[in-house]
């Protein structure tokens, strides 16, 4: 009994993870608003923060999983977290960062748009069925995609010096981070379409 109560408590260490990643986001984006963009240090520490934020999101599901601690709370918070950190990274980043931000703001749209998408899926089919899908492998592919394209957008200019002022992995990045968006939003509609009673 008491197994079954710690499974299903949504007061768990992996709730709280996702919870100290939304905590952590203002913390990054006053690092990448307040510090020199020109600086070492101004692109180091933003990415360390990011990096910790980013490695809660592992840590939670891998506590999750290994000690059975799933929860419908927890499907909810983890993504919304994982929104939550990204859709302030992907902001503040364009408008810091001008010298992308005629490819970032749209990839930023796309983003949003899908996520948003997800989201009202999600929320749509637990209102009707009562049924939460957790997060498919492309989705978190997604995330990784994203997290990872981010860290290579904040750290690049450091080695502009050695290869010149084009920010190529950042294209190549933005690039992967659509493509997985696109293709992991595909993956959930259809999904959760069998589970949607349309005619409602």
């Amino acid at each position: 009994m008491a197994e079954e109560t710690k499974r299903v408590s949504a007061l768990n260490v992996p709730n709280a993870l996702s919870l100290l990643r939304m905590l952590l986001v203002p913390f990054f984006v006053w690092a990448v608003l307040a510090m020199d963009m020109n600086s070492t240090l101004g692109r180091v520490i933003p990415a360390l923060l990011f990096a910790v934020t980013s490695f809660t999101d592992f840590l939670d599901g891998y506590i999750a999983r290994r000690f059975k601690l799933i929860t419908n709370f927890g499907k909810f918070l983890d993504p919304l977290a994982d929104k939550f950190m990204v859709f302030a990274a992907l902001v503040v980043l364009t408008y810091r960062y001008t010298y992308l931000s005629s490819v970032f703001v749209w990839v930023t749209v796309i983003i949003m748009f899908r996520e948003l998408a997800v989201t009202s899926l999600r929320l749509v089919a637990a209102g009707q069925s009562g049924k939460v899908i957790a997060a498919a492998w492309s989705g978190k592919l997604k995330t990784v995609s994203q997290m990872l394209g981010i860290l290579v957008i904040i750290l690049e200019p450091l080695w502009f010096a050695v290869y010149g002022g084009v920010p190529y992995a950042s294209y190549v990045m933005l690039g992967l981070m659509t493509f997985t968006t696109l293709w992991s939003g595909f993956d959930y509609f259809r999904a959760y379409l069998p589970v949607l009673d349309l005619n409602k």
